[in-house]
């Protein structure tokens, strides 16, 4: 089985449509969404429809903290965050409002743990940046695998037996195996907004049977998808950013 890992997508269609188009070639079976799907873009309803679409033909959805910001206020979000979580929230219609807030903090599913940010203190968002983060996330966990976004920027980490993390950045398109001997972090790179440098568009596809897991980059529309921010009225930085990944 093969299960397509999609984080960040906020509000990005064109990134969204990319990426799903990318994964039905390779043949996925199942689709796991890890949060943050609207935020800083301008099609947070389309994309909201699409991953409800996927859920009820058996995929997977959490919550992410842009996705709980637009009825909550208790997040730190800087001031292009919040204007576009206000203005989210006011385009969004009821049924669309009501799944994002029926979405659970984390899913467990056999020896995996899907959760947007880190397996500690998971309802605070906390970011996994680095080694030690990442080791904070490992122990909060008995799952062989977590698999996580919320930092749009790439990363695997491991632990052995005796507690010694590693991390690295995984090479794009290469499946990576995950010893059993080991347990696994994956973070995966933002379909919407990719913060790496590269503005292509990321997702994950883990394969279950090969126990391997793939880091896939998609190019897409990006100036249809900044254009659609400007005409919104949200600020500059939401539409400049696409185009340089950052």
């Amino acid at each position: 089985m093969k299960i397509a890992l999609l984080a960040d997508i906020h509000a990005n269609l064109e990134a969204l449509e990319a990426c799903l188009a990318s994964a039905q070639a390779k043949g996925f079976d199942r689709i796991v969404f890890l949060g943050d799907i609207v935020g800083y873009g301008a099609d947070p309803g389309a994309c909201v429809d699409i991953v409800r679409a996927e859920c009820a033909k058996g995929g997977k959805a959490v919550v992410g903290n842009h996705d709980q910001a637009i009825k909550r206020t208790k997040f730190q979000l800087n001031d292009a965050a919040a204007t576009a979580a206000q203005w989210t929230a006011s385009v969004l219609n009821a049924e669309q409002t009501a799944f994002l807030g029926s979405l659970p903090i984390s899913i467990t599913e056999d020896d995996r743990l899907y959760v947007h940010a880190s397996a500690r203190a998971s309802a605070t968002f906390p970011y996994v940046r680095g080694l030690g983060e990442a080791a904070e996330s490992l122990v909060a966990t008995t799952a062989r695998l977590t698999v996580c976004g919320h930092v749009h920027q790439p990363a695997l980490y491991n632990m052995s037996g005796t507690g010694k993390v590693m991390g690295f950045i995984p090479a794009v398109e290469s499946g990576i195996p995950m010893s059993s001997m080991r347990r696994w972090l994956a973070v995966m790179g933002a379909v919407g907004q990719p913060r790496d440098g590269n503005p292509a568009a990321a997702y994950g596809l883990l394969d279950l049977e090969m126990n391997e897991i793939s880091f896939i980059r998609v190019p897409y529309d990006v100036e249809t998808a900044a254009a659609k921010i400007r005409r919104a009225g949200l600020p500059d930085i939401l539409w400049k950013r696409l185009s340089v990944g950052r």
